[in-house]
């Protein structure tokens, strides 16, 4: 699946909108499975999160601005943590990472995995405990890795036969002896977009199990005694509904576990099965509960290990986006509302691409409503867009909103917590948006806007 160069659904013409997308009998109505827990709207009033309206907000921070329902963002680490019980549940720094958040995941026991130097120092300027850190990357340079020996990393899952090199001299430099896991590309391929599905066998990551590498890899690693070798990774793709992908990857990883026990007599003690489970953009997304992936994913790791005649590893699993995409929406002003020619009206705000990419990336699609009050007027099939010189700088493809919108209308979309703040940009020169972290009836922002300042201050000419 391939976007058109100039953004997502360039050449889309018409004002039907996606066959599944359905007139609502209420275009005011909000479908919990899309909102953070504790959104509401008032009968007639703005949206609330956390106690606060929108309104209030709106005037307070400014708009655009990304809007963090901390209670909720709080009951999804916990909930993780009890479904997956006696497993480590690593929440995903690249999905967003601020002190603020790492203190939350830390607060709430959970593990935090990095993959950039940048996202180490985050981590660490927060008083992460380095033990409780894994760093990916599958091109982690000198200098990153140095930090992470220093810093007492308490994992670092290596990508390559360069890394496993450059890591071991370090480490012999340092007289570090990290532990490491191997991550192996199994060759099932996510059913999700090519640009995220991981473990087929032509992407960057990952040594191949099926032309020997990964064995290659850990019989290295063995030989050499430098690296303390843990276990096994596996990482098959995000935005992940069905399960039945971890079951042929826990099939062929603990296959390679096995051959590295009848080869080398040891028996690793430890398994990452990644995650990337799915979350809510639309009504057409019906993501499982933490206890219902837990259940079926212990089931596959308990049932593949007999079959190997295995012990069962001690689990770690990687939600990514399921925790923190829910618990957040953006919430933009209205600039202008144009209808071209009965062929479709586009709603223009006041930020677009430059801090949500992954419509024009990705072709994802996300919901809308109609933020600061309710209408009575009749729902109206709009094109949310942004304001940057781009066709292809869409926010929403399509959804219905109310034939009264009007410039001054405050329009939020939600499940923007992954990949948004953490991918945005200055494109246009725009500054990018605040996060604001809501909580009873309290606000504080955890990630301050930009200014035209700081966009100068980097430009020395």
């Amino acid at each position: 699946m391939r976007a058109h160069e100039a953004g997502a659904l360039h050449g889309d013409l018409g004002n039907r909108g996606p066959a599944w997308l359905r007139t609502p009998e209420d275009v005011n109505a909000l479908m919990p499975e899309l909102w953070p827990r504790t959104v509401t709207r008032d009968d007639a009033g703005p949206l609330v999160i956390g106690g606060v309206s929108v309104t209030e907000l709106a005037a307070d921070y400014g708009t655009p601005a990304y809007l963090l329902d901390e209670e909720d963002l709080r009951a999804r680490c916990r909930d993780f943590a009890a479904a997956f019980a006696g497993a480590d549940v690593y929440y995903a720094g690249k999905s967003f990472l601020c002190k603020a958040v790492v203190r939350i995941v830390e607060e709430e026991g959970l593990f935090l995995d990095v993959c950039s130097g940048g996202e180490l120092a985050v981590a660490l300027a927060a008083g992460f405990p380095p033990e409780r850190l894994g760093f990916h990357g599958n091109n982690k340079s000198q200098s990153e890795l140095r930090r992470a020996l220093d810093a007492g990393v308490g994992r670092i899952i290596v990508d390559s036969f360069d890394e496993i090199a450059r890591l071991s001299a370090l480490s012999r430099e340092l007289n570090k002896r990290p532990g490491v896991l191997v991550r192996v590309t199994v060759g099932v391929e996510a059913h999700t977009h090519e640009f995220i599905a991981t473990a087929h066998e032509d992407q960057k990551f990952g040594f191949s199990l099926a032309g020997g590498a990964a064995f290659a890899a850990c019989a290295q690693i063995l030989d050499e005694g430098v690296l303390d070798l843990r276990g096994l990774h596996s990482h098959i793709g995000s935005q992940i509904f069905d399960t039945s992908g971890f079951e042929v990857a826990a099939r062929r990883i603990l296959e390679l576990q096995a051959q590295v026990r009848d080869a080398r007599g040891v028996e690793l003690p430890e398994l990452d099965l990644g995650g990337g489970f799915g979350i809510a953009y639309t009504t057409q997304d019906d993501p499982a509960t933490p206890g219902d992936l837990a259940k079926r994913i212990n089931k596959i790791v308990e049932s593949e290990c007999e079959m190997a005649a295995l012990r069962v590893p001690h689990l770690s699993i990687e939600p990514g986006r399921a925790i923190v995409g829910p618990a957040v929406f953006t919430l933009y002003e209205v600039g202008t509302v144009k209808d071209v020619d009965g062929i479709r009206t586009y709603v223009s705000v006041d930020g677009g691409m430059s801090d949500n990419i992954r419509t024009a990336l990705y072709d994802a699609s996300y919901s809308a409503t109609l933020a600061n009050r309710s209408s009575t007027a009749e729902p109206m099939l709009a094109r949310v867009v942004g304001k940057h010189c781009e066709s292809g700088d869409i926010v929403v493809k399509d959804e219905f909103l109310p034939a009264d919108v009007q410039p001054g209308d405050l329009v939020a979309v939600p499940g923007t917590g992954a990949y948004c703040r953490s991918m945005a940009s200055n494109y246009n020169h725009v500054p990018r948006p605040p996060v604001v972290a809501v909580r009873d009836g309290a606000a504080r922002v955890i990630v301050r806007r930009e200014t035209e300042d700081d966009l100068l201050a980097l430009d020395v000419g």
